[in-house]
């Protein structure tokens, strides 16, 4: 099935079939999502199938709107498919842009719309194996410990992520917790 999305091509953005936006290198939109439980991120394990980074960590969803989809509503829906997780509060965290090679040949050049949402650690999932090989719960400092000695088990851009946006994401004090959302 052919998954159009929304890339840059001569600096106007347009439908863009998903792989060859990869292929390509182009600036395309993406959505991001850590579902979070206080300091703790819901982290996924790429299915063996995908076409890049399989069988690596990456926050709790991450992928590309369909053209002329809303970012929130397109992060709504790949929980959904993903994880089988509905009925979150979605806070969008801002917008961001990184590149990274993704290994065949393929960059991933992403402007990245940012969310967060806060969930306790038994929220009901259902892993969709295509898309999805595990889950679980890490502390945020023990996640950059992880991140620091074996890098080659996490996606690219979680590695970004953390090194260079995480105060975008999570704020100045570390993640929002339910307390603090609460104020």
């Amino acid at each position: 099935m052919e998954i159009l999305i929304p890339a840059w091509v001569d600096g106007v953005l347009q439908p863009v079939e998903k792989l060859a936006a990869h292929q390509r290198g182009l600036r395309h939109l993406a959505v991001s999502v850590f579902v979070m439980d206080q300091s703790r991120i819901l982290l996924q394990q790429r299915a063996l199938g995908k076409y890049h980074t399989p069988g690596l960590w990456a926050n709790t969803c991450c992928t590309h709107p369909a053209w002329r989809e809303d970012p929130a509503a397109c992060a709504e829906r790949r929980l959904k498919e993903e994880l089988g997780i509905g009925g979150l509060t979605l806070r969008h965290r801002g917008q961001l842009e990184y590149r990274a090679d993704v290994g065949g040949g393929m960059i991933e050049h992403e402007v990245v719309d940012v969310f967060i949402a806060q969930a306790a650690a038994d929220l009901p999932r259902t892993l969709n194996p295509d898309e999805v090989r595990a889950a679980r719960w890490v502390e945020l400092d023990m996640l950059r410990r992880e991140i620091a000695t074996e890098p080659e088990s996490f996606t690219p851009w979680l590695r970004i992520y953390l090194a260079k946006h995480a105060e975008a994401i999570f704020g100045s004090n570390g993640p929002p917790t339910r307390d603090r959302d609460e104020n």
